[in-house]
């Protein structure tokens, strides 16, 4: 990848950092200011809270996102942004167009979300107890 294109990308994702940073800020500020004092009723009460939960999730997407965009920033810095985390290959052009915080190559990524979802055995006996089937 060349010095440009390296640059190229970093600013992308400062205006990425940036528009997070701002919508997040905005979320939590609307959050702030959404609150009333007022008497509801139990659906107003349970909507209400349906909202929050579902405002809370994407705020917390937003902040992981943040927390990536600086991860790969921080590659640019040190000189390693381009490359895999795990196989250290060139990650192509087109990902980092595509997903400029991307870590790792499809390859390596698709390695790494399969072992993210593989179920875990405990350590005190089977997955599934004979119990329930008897």
């Amino acid at each position: 990848m060349t010095n440009t294109r390296r640059i190229e990308l970093g600013q992308l994702l400062e205006d990425r950092r940036n528009q997070i940073q701002q919508d997040v800020q905005s979320r939590m500020r609307d959050g702030r200011s959404g609150r009333s004092g007022g008497v509801s009723d139990l659906g107003e009460t349970s909507e209400a809270g349906s909202q929050a939960d579902l405002d809370f999730a994407v705020l917390q997407k937003q902040v992981e996102a943040l927390g990536r965009v600086d991860e790969a920033l921080a590659r640019i810095d040190e000189g390693a942004y381009g490359s895999c985390v795990d196989c250290h290959g060139d990650i192509p052009e087109q990902r980092l167009k595509a997903l400029p915080f991307a870590a790792r190559c499809k390859s390596c990524e698709e390695k790494h979300e399969r072992s993210a979802h593989r179920p875990v055995a405990r350590r005190n006996g089977p997955l599934f107890s004979d119990a329930a089937t008897e």
